[in-house]
């Protein structure tokens, strides 16, 4: 929002949220049924709404690869965090598009000319070109100055400078009231054409997807303009603009007012001196070395649009099951397929905590390819390519996330380092900070709690630990009791471990393999606090469930701008938490396989780095 909001700052369909996109339905399906049942065989018009939707996909694909080079870091141009706050308010960027749309239709519909355009006409693409070199970009160059003015700035152009680091979408993110005068300006190309007789759609289609690309690619905070254009020739650097060129209107404001080509910079005097220096650096600078990653992968075919490099409102806020993102199907399959050929760790996140350079790899797998026999050995080779990767790159700690650390997988990570004895990243599963946070995740004053699921390293060490302080677990399976017994040895603390099928317990201890029967069981009020991976389904609305184990991360980590999986913002998985520590303490063992840190030990070093165990409301009610 602009430091002092001016009339028709807000888009005028706000209070319809996430319903606006309706507001094209009645073009949308006119348009369609005319061509499709009516006599009206008018192309032009009918594919108004196929070139919307191009819009969308392209502005998308941008959004990813911009996320993704931002990440790996090379040819990055400003290192500076994005948080929470830019994602919430470029959230809107499909806006101007739906804006265009309407006034695209209702153009058709009024200016004469309009419709039943041809494919192709060579003269309108080329009169479209002069009319953009000559008086769209010299009229955008003076409308740009002039909404730096105090009073224009303060009202409206202010809310786009908010973004000093830019993404894509940040091209778009206006009031409505400056859309309107870009649409305009951006106008007179089209309805000089149309007006003349010489606009065809591919006339239309490739201008405006040029103004998105260009825009795009002027904030996407990579430089991706080689050298050798300018080399070759020359007059280029007069006739476009690079992503460097426009970051530094961004940081500087008062320079590089230019739309996509810098010769009225150049010419009334506005350039910044350091344009030219800023864009051989950006070149220049290589892929970033990480200190500690993190290694996870994709959970569900339509989790790609809820990671980092997919729709950015998604990945802000934590993961739930969309029913629109069915209706997606062909473009999940095609990212199924586009992971599967890419088939190797890629890069999804960054971030910054003092001195140490974070990342989080994701492998190209998903968690029904985990649980088939006939994919694990693909699956470790992925892993073990990552972590040699790791290596050769100076990687202090890398800690296996989900399903990476599988037992039946890889023995929790210790495959990797009995292969390579002399390793020197740190390979780390979190266990021990795992148990932790379950640990201290019990209400105080608890006596008893059941334990419901699957055995894990972490189950076991839960369990333990619990009847050490002297708080008795009841565990209903027969199996599950004898298997935890035998792992306590000959100790006094296997007296609180009793076989029980008493479900009015108030607290649970719940993994993976609890049953919706077994939730069912539980009395009014029972708090389920996970000691796994992914969370149980919530099938209790009068239960409290608490979350997997995580901790909130310390204001002091930057640049975190999407959610983990299904934590809530700024909160981390115990597992990856434990690799951060693991490096800032400079510990020189590998936490895997059946080898666990001291959990007091880790559970401390997390708190006085500014980790902050997670709570729960208490069940106050009951």
């Amino acid at each position: 929002m602009a430091s002092r909001p001016g009339i028709l700052t807000d888009w005028p369909w706000k209070p319809l949220g996430s319903f606006k996109h309706v507001i094209l339905a009645p073009w949308v399906i006119h348009s369609t049924y005319s061509y499709m049942i009516k006599d009206e065989k008018d192309l032009s018009t009918f594919l108004a709404f196929p070139l919307l939707l191009w819009r969308m996909l392209h502005n998308q694909l941008w959004i990813s690869l911009s996320r993704y080079r931002t990440a790996k870091g090379n040819n990055r141009i400003i290192d500076k965090a994005i948080e929470f706050e830019q994602v919430d308010r470029e959230s809107s960027w499909d806006d101007q598009i739906l804006f265009n749309g309407i006034l695209f239709y209702v153009g058709i519909k009024t200016i004469p000319g309009a419709s039943h355009l041809p494919m192709w006409r060579l003269d309108g693409v080329i009169m479209t070109a002069l009319i953009h070199m000559g008086p769209v970009e010299f009229l955008y160059y003076w409308l740009h100055r002039l909404l730096h003015h105090h009073y224009l700035y303060s009202r409206y152009h202010s809310h786009h400078h908010s973004s000093i680091v830019t993404e894509p979408i940040t091209s778009v993110i206006h009031p409505f009231a400056e859309h309107i005068s870009y649409f305009i300006l951006f106008a007179i190309p089209m309805i000089t054409t149309i007006v003349t007789g010489t606009a065809s759609v591919a006339s239309l289609a490739v201008y405006i997807t040029y103004i998105d690309g260009m825009n795009n690619m002027g904030h996407c905070n990579f430089e991706l303009v080689p050298k050798w254009l300018f080399t070759i020739f020359p007059p280029l650097k007069y006739l476009m603009y690079t992503p460097s060129f426009h970051s530094l209107h961004h940081t500087q404001f008062r320079t590089n007012y230019s739309l996509f080509m810098p010769i009225y910079d150049f010419i009334y005097g506005t350039t910044d001196t350091s344009s030219d220096t800023l864009y051989e650096d950006s070149l220049k600078r290589p892929e970033e070395a990480p200190d500690v990653v993190h290694l996870t992968h994709l959970t569900t075919p339509d989790s790609i649009y809820h990671s980092r490099l997919g729709l950015a409102y998604l990945a802000s806020n934590p993961q739930k099951s969309k029913w629109y993102l069915s209706l997606m199907w062909p473009v999940t399959l095609w990212t199924v397929m586009l992971t599967w050929i890419y088939g190797r760790a890629f890069v999804v996140e960054r971030n910054r905590f003092h001195k140490l350079r974070l990342q989080t790899w994701t492998l190209p797998k998903y968690n029904i390819q985990y649980n088939l026999q006939w994919h694990k050995a693909s699956i470790n080779t992925l892993i073990e390519e990552a972590i040699l990767d790791a290596e050769e790159k100076g990687v202090k700690v890398l800690s296996l996330g989900l399903l990476n650390q599988a037992k039946e997988l890889n023995r929790y990570g210790e495959l990797y380092v009995q292969r390579y004895p002399s390793l020197k990243t740190k390979v780390v599963d979190g266990s021990s900070l795992a148990v932790a946070a379950v640990l201290n995740s019990i209400p105080k004053g608890t006596t008893q709690v059941l334990h419901r699921g699957n055995l894990s390293k972490v189950a076991y060490a839960v369990v333990l630990n619990l009847c050490r302080r002297g708080i008795q677990v009841a565990v209903p399976n027969e199996d599950d009791y004898k298997r935890l017994k035998k792992s306590f040895g000959i100790t006094s603390d296997q007296n609180n471990l009793i076989l029980s099928k008493n479900y009015s317990i108030k607290t649970w201890l719940v993994g993976d393999g609890l049953k919706g029967e077994d939730q069912k069981k539980a009395t009014e009020g029972t708090l389920f606090i996970p000691f796994s991976q992914f969370p149980p389904k919530k099938l209790r609305k009068d239960c409290f469930y608490h979350s997997t184990p995580a901790m909130a991360a310390p204001a002091s980590l930057e640049n975190v701008d999407s959610c983990e999986n299904w934590l809530p913002r700024r909160v981390m998985s115990a597992w990856r938490v434990a690799g951060i520590v693991h490096a800032l303490e400079g510990w020189n063992e590998h936490e895997c396989g059946y080898t666990m840190s001291d959990i007091d030990k880790v559970w401390q070093a997390s708190i006085q780095h500014g980790f902050k165990p997670l709570v729960i409301a208490a069940p106050s009610k009951f």
